[in-house]
């Protein structure tokens, strides 16, 4: 059963013929990590943070921070040493087998989808609150702008409307072959950064700012126990979403000048800035209007998106608190008097999320399409479409889903959801890692982990923590999902194998040939 494992060298084969040329210095992978990390997380889970850890949240910011560190470390040297398309899957494949690469590609499938779903419904309480209602004066009605109340949505919700939308036409540009220009990205993550460094300044300097507001510091304890989701770790483990985008960082090592110096320091320094940066946001935010969390009747904070925390912020005592607000970084600044530049900041949301759902669905869909070509899934949904040249099939799929997603969960959920997939993906990295040093030690490495034996093991035990401290629906949803995918590869993935077929595909050039190009990256190593 685990006997299948693609050939290493003939993926490697492939790669070499990349030839890509090693220009990135210790300095631009930092910047280049920077921009991959900072958005989606900061601008949309603030508010479920502080409801799971109260100012306990610069805590949790730490936490995830450290489990990426370690996990960047171990995707960096498998990264540089099988420079290819389909990330884990793929790693896994050459390492560890078949059926293991498969649950990791169907657990990436589920991550980007609802990572897209996550984060379109984010854009979603930008557009309605500052876009619509700030601007226009316009408010949607309630069963337009948020998902049904037993869901975790809102008081007579029924669809979230702009989530919907934004999710189609998100999917729309993908299918006709539209990407972001690298310059493009640039100005998006300067206006993220700018956006935030104002908040920090305006938040800091505020006479609304006060350190009795950090009190009581962590109203939920450090560990509110496994499956609560609640407390600064069970916060870590909704807020590492914050930090998904590193592993951008990790693939670039092929292009690095001296990866063993210039990978960690890139890596780490970028994570260890956006985790720095994250706590002054969330201490801004905290310090300014106040993050404690609303509790039950017994002492315990309200699940994240539940329906009772919805009841409670439907509450006029409530309506106004930090962890009830949909578009939490502007309506801090909006609260202590600076209505035009949180405006200015939820512009900055508007113009900049789309762009990270456009990046979670191309993912998703190039892991999609490279399963599909393997024969692990019907190669009709590698369909390429004659004029635009994208895999349209499965494009239209994923999108579709991650439309209905958005338009009836609420993002702490989807965001709890998307990380217990992310969390098994790096697990299978770190094992993946130790097996090829064990397997084949003698196999070059542009870059090696320093102290792997003790490095992968860290990472794996810190991925199982953080996995085990998310909420019960979030952990149950990745084995539930993780069976209905063992279900389809034995009925049909492990028949029409490829490699089990004896036939040993490599997808690079195929990759290479479909449209869009990765958003975002410079058309770097080709003629």
């Amino acid at each position: 059963m685990f006997g299948r494992v693609k050939p290493l060298d003939a993926i490697l084969a492939t790669a070499e013929k990349k030839s890509l040329h090693r220009s990135l210095g210790w300095f631009q992978l930092t910047l280049f990590g920077i921009g991959s990390v900072i958005g989606t997380g900061i601008f949309v889970l603030t508010a479920a943070g502080a409801q799971k850890a109260g100012p306990g949240l610069m805590l949790a910011f730490a936490i995830a921070g450290l489990v990426c560190i370690v996990a960047a470390l171990c995707y960096a040297e498998i990264a540089s040493m099988i420079p290819v398309a389909g990330s884990a899957y793929t790693y896994s494949y050459a390492t560890i087998g078949e059926i293991l690469a498969w649950t990791v590609g169907w657990a990436l499938i589920m991550e980007y989808a609802i990572a897209a779903a996550a984060v379109s419904v984010g854009w979603s309480g930008y557009f309605s609150g500052t876009i619509l209602h700030q601007f226009f004066g316009i408010s949607l009605p309630p069963w337009l702008a948020a998902g049904p109340l037993a869901l975790g949505g809102a008081e007579g919700g029924f669809i979230n409307f702009p989530a919907f939308v934004i999710a189609l036409l998100v999917t729309g540009l993908l299918i006709v072959g539209t990407s972001e220009s690298a310059k493009f990205n640039a100005v998006l993550v300067a206006i993220k950064v700018v956006a935030l460094t104002i908040f920090i300044a305006l938040t800091f300097t505020s006479p609304e700012f006060d350190t009795a507001k950090f009190n009581p510091f962590l109203p939920a304890g450090v560990f509110g126990g496994f499956g609560t989701g609640v407390g600064a770790v069970g916060a870590a483990a909704t807020i590492f979403f914050a930090y998904v985008g590193f592993d951008s960082v990790s693939t670039a090592a092929e292009e690095t000048k001296n990866p063993q110096r210039n990978v960690p320091i890139g890596l780490i320094g970028s994570l260890l800035f956006c985790t720095v940066f994250y706590i002054l946001v969330a201490a801004g935010a905290i310090g300014t209007l106040g993050g404690q969390p609303i509790m039950g009747p017994n002492g315990i904070p309200f699940p994240a998106g539940s329906e009772e925390l919805a009841r409670q912020c439907a509450l006029a005592q409530y309506a106004q608190e930090l962890v009830c607000s949909d578009e939490a970084l502007a309506h801090v600044l909006r609260s202590i008097g600076f209505s035009t530049v949180g405006n200015m900041l939820g512009v900055a949301a508007f113009l900049a999320l789309p762009s990270v759902i456009l990046v979670l669905l191309f993912g998703q869909t190039r892991i999609f399409f490279v399963m599909s070509r393997d024969g692990l899934l019907p190669e009709k949904l590698s369909k390429v479409h004659p004029k635009f040249r994208t895999p349209y099939v499965v494009t239209a799929l994923t999108g579709g889903a991650v439309a209905i997603a958005a338009a009836f969960f609420p993002v702490g959920q989807l965001a709890d959801i998307s990380n217990a997939g992310t969390l098994y993906a790096f697990l299978m990295v770190a094992i993946a890692v130790l097996v090829l040093r064990k397997k084949d030690a003698g196999r070059k490495r542009h870059f090696r982990v320093p102290g792997v034996w003790i490095v992968a093991p860290v990472t794996m035990l810190g991925c199982t923590f953080l996995f085990f401290n998310l909420p019960v629906q979030a952990m149950l949803f990745l084995p539930i999902w993780g069976a209905l995918g063992l279900v389809i590869y034995f009925f049909y993935g492990r028949s029409h194998s490829h490699l089990g077929r004896g036939i040993v595909e490599v997808h690079e050039p195929e990759i290479a040939d479909i449209e869009p190009d990765i958003p975002g990256v410079p058309d770097r190593g080709r003629p």
